[in-house]
């Protein structure tokens, strides 16, 4: 099997992981705002060091493509093609928003449905909806939550909510169907287990041309006066 290194900078966590197939040799974690920057190649050099593998033993870089935040986004794929450049490696695209499902996937009954939601500011989030078994049931977008969202899924199934973003939703809905998974960030693990499939197929990003999945335009905010 493929040994793969992830990155995961689409929220504020940053997560870097060796996997090799569905092993997970190491993964690191930092939950810590704003850092990714400064400390993702950092990460990046103490996994490789107190793991089993060296940096020539990559046999492809995959990054989360989002959606998230612009910024992380950005400095995660810039990072993810420096060192395919480098080592002569395969760039792999991962769904954000997939690869939290598959981490709750693995703890959870089958016939649950999954549903990542990313914060996106005010009440909308970044979402999608899966099957147990990763079945895209509704594709990743941008969603302004209220009392109605997810009504008709909710009438007939259990479905699970997760992300920074899901307590929104958890403010303005009273369906008994609805449980809530507090505390889960996206893991770089998932973004490699993900990965090596597509390593399998031969499912390779474009260096040059390769852009995060946005869902959104970039708006620029104003800074706060001091005053």
């Amino acid at each position: 099997m493929p040994v793969i290194l992830s990155l995961e900078t689409a929220t504020t966590v940053c997560s870097v992981a060796i996997t090799d197939g569905e092993r997970i040799i190491a993964e690191k974690k930092l939950h810590e705002d704003k850092s990714h920057a400064n400390q993702l190649t950092l990460l990046i050099e103490e996994l490789l060091n107190n793991s089993e593998f060296k940096m020539s033993d990559i046999k492809a870089v995959a990054i989360s493509e989002g959606p998230g935040s612009y910024t992380g986004l950005r400095i995660g794929l810039s990072t993810a093609k420096g060192l395919c450049y480098a080592l002569a490696v395969p760039l792999i695209g991962v769904s954000t928003l997939k690869a939290m499902a598959l981490e709750v996937s693995h703890s959870h009954k089958k016939g649950e449905l999954l549903c990542p939601m990313i914060d996106a500011r005010r009440m909308e989030v970044y979402t999608s909806l899966y099957s147990s078994t990763l079945e895209v049931l509704l594709p990743p977008q941008p969603m302004i939550l209220d009392e109605s969202s997810f009504n008709e899924t909710l009438v007939g199934s259990k479905v699970l909510f997760f992300g920074n973003g899901s307590d929104k939703f958890k403010s303005v809905t009273d369906s008994a169907n609805a449980v809530f998974i507090p505390d889960k960030s996206p893991s770089a693990w998932a973004v490699g287990k993900l990965a090596a499939e597509k390593f399998r197929k031969n499912q390779f990003e474009d260096l040059a041309y390769f852009e995060p999945e946005y869902l959104k335009e970039f708006q620029a905010t104003k800074p706060k006066s001091l005053l």
